[in-house]
C-alpha cells in the first residue's frame, strides 16, 4: 500500500517493476489486467508503475474521489511523493483521460512524454464517445474489437466473484465519467498547452472512439503524433500486441535519441479556466 500525504483516507495499491526512467502506467475502465501486456514490455527499459485506480477491483475509494480530475491530481501528488521526474506517462482508454488531464495540472514539469492508448476525455463533434453503459456484452464486444468473436464472453460462463468484481468496477466508472459522459468540456482546449512529446496508438477498427477522434485528439495537443494499429480495436496492445508494442518502442527509441541531443521540452502551466 502507499499512502499520500495530506489524504489520510486514501490509500494507493500500486504495482513496481524494471528500472530506469519512471514510467506510470493507468489503467481503463477494465482494470489492471488490461494494461499488463504493457507493463511486462514497459518494465524491460523502464521503472513502471501501476496503479490500481481506487474503487476498482475491490479497492478503497474516498468519498471525495468522484472525477477524473481527482485521480490526476491523486497520481500527480504520488509522482511528488515519490520524487519522481522525467515521468512517461502511459494511459489506456480511461486511462489516457487521466495522463491527459495530469499533463494540464502538471506545473512542476514532472511529466516529459505521453503515451495516450485509444483514449477518451475530450469531446469531438461528429464523433461521439459510445454510451458503454448502454452497451449489453455482444455489443459491447463488437464495439471494442476488430474480431469481436475472439473475445466474446459468455456472461453464464463468468464466476460470480468475477461478475460481482465487474459490477463494482463499473458503478465505480459510473460516479467518475457519468456526467458529461466519458469527457471534460474544457480538456481539448486545454491540450495545446502541454508541448511533451505525446504518442497517440489507435486501434483502426475502434468503435468506443474512432480513428477521427483520435485524430482529433492528437490534433488537439502541442506535440501529439496519431499512429493507427492495424486489425485492433479499442484495446490494441491485447488484440495486436505485436503492432502495438512495435510501434511503441520505435517512438521511445525516437524520443531517447533526441532526448540525448536536445534538452528535455517541460510543459508550460496553463491557466485554470
Amino acid at each position: 500500500m502507499t499512502f499520500l500525504a495530506g489524504h489520510p483516507d486514501l490509500t494507493l495499491t500500486v504495482s513496481e517493476t524494471g528500472h530506469g526512467r519512471p514510467v506510470l502506467l493507468l489503467h481503463g475502465g477494465g482494470g489492471p489486467a488490461t494494461v499488463g501486456v504493457l507493463g511486462q514490455h514497459l518494465a524491460r527499459r523502464a521503472h513502471t508503475l501501476t496503479p490500481v485506480h481506487p474503487g476498482w477491483d475491490g479497492t478503497d475509494r474516498p468519498a471525495w474521489l468522484t472525477g477524473i480530475d481527482d485521480l490526476a491530481l491523486t497520481y500527480l501528488h504520488l509522482l511528488h511523493d515519490r520524487g519522481l521526474r522525467d515521468v512517461l506517462v502511459v494511459g489506456s482508454s480511461l486511462g489516457g483521460w487521466i495522463a491527459a488531464e495530469m499533463a494540464v495540472r502538471d506545473t512542476a514539469g514532472l511529466i516529459t512524454g505521453l503515451v495516450l492508448v485509444d483514449a477518451v476525455g475530450i469531446d469531438v463533434p461528429g464523433e461521439p464517445i459510445q454510451d458503454f453503459f448502454a452497451l449489453d456484452p455482444n455489443s459491447l464486444a463488437e464495439h471494442t474489437w476488430h474480431d469481436p468473436d475472439r473475445f466474446r464472453v459468455d456472461p453464464a460462463a463468468v464466476a460470480p466473484e468475477q461478475q460481482a468484481r465487474q459490477a463494482a468496477n463499473r458503478e465505480t466508472m459510473r460516479v467518475l465519467v457519468g456526467d458529461p459522459y466519458m469527457h471534460d468540456p474544457k480538456l481539448r482546449r486545454r491540450l495545446a498547452r502541454v508541448r511533451v512529446p505525446a504518442l497517440l496508438l489507435w486501434g483502426e477498427s475502434d468503435r468506443i472512439v474512432t480513428p477521427a477522434y483520435g485524430a482529433a485528439y492528437a490534433a488537439a495537443l502541442g506535440d501529439g503524433r496519431l499512429t493507427l494499429v492495424p486489425e485492433a480495436g479499442h484495446l490494441p496492445h491485447v488484440e495486436n500486441p505485436t503492432a502495438t508494442l512495435s510501434h511503441l518502442d520505435a517512438w521511445l527509441d525516437r524520443q531517447q535519441d533526441a532526448r540525448a541531443l536536445h534538452p528535455v521540452p517541460r510543459y508550460s502551466p496553463t491557466v485554470e479556466a
